[in-house]
């Protein structure tokens, strides 16, 4: 049995759930691990194998879907798959608390699977036209994407209520404070 408890952190595109997630990957004290996604999408500069995802083939990623080796997995966008591999994360957990880093839906489903064994967070930007900007900002899609995005976004704020907690990343000190302070409660019980 897994000595380990899972930290979830869910949010539409460009909500900063990823700061959160290395502020906390940064903490020490809470013995986390990153729960490394497989994916089907084109690796991006400085992306490392393995670290920042295991990329795959659209074969590849089918054939891990088709043996069952997935915890959750979800076509994010159009022809991008993206997955938890259970054989890393369940290894991961034997020694260490593992956060996740990952879409709505897969947040969803891992709460489901590991139910009182999990903390489930939800991360949004204090208003659409704010995450529409973010996004902009960063640079990293184009005007479609951008769109596309931004539609998904305004379905998945409409699944906030399946999380156990949602935080606000409008301040990003007061957010980093709030996720440590809610991982840390949770840790400790």
């Amino acid at each position: 049995m897994s000595k380990g408890k899972c930290i979830i952190f869910s949010a539409p595109s460009g909500s900063g759930k990823t700061t959160l997630v290395k502020h906390l990957l940064n903490q020490n004290q809470l013995n986390l691990s990153f729960s490394t996604s497989a994916t089907t999408r084109q690796k991006r500069e400085g992306e490392i194998e393995g670290k920042d995802y295991f990329f795959k083939t659209k074969s590849d990623f089918k054939k891990l879907v088709n043996n069952g080796e997935f915890l959750e997995f979800e076509e994010v966008y159009d022809d991008i798959y993206y997955g938890s591999l259970e054989s890393d994360v369940l290894k991961k957990l034997e020694t260490q608390n593992v956060i996740f880093d990952i879409d709505v839906i897969g947040g969803i489903r891992l709460k489901e699977y590991f139910k009182n064994k999990a903390l489930s967070i939800f991360v949004k930007a204090p208003s659409l036209e704010e995450l529409k900007k973010r996004l902009s900002f960063r640079d990293k899609d184009s005007k479609k994407s951008i769109e596309e995005r931004v539609q998904k976004a305004q379905k998945e704020i409409e699944k906030e209520s399946e999380f156990d907690l949602s935080i606000i990343n409008d301040d990003l000190d007061l957010a980093k404070k709030e996720s440590l302070d809610a991982v840390q409660k949770f840790l400790s019980k």
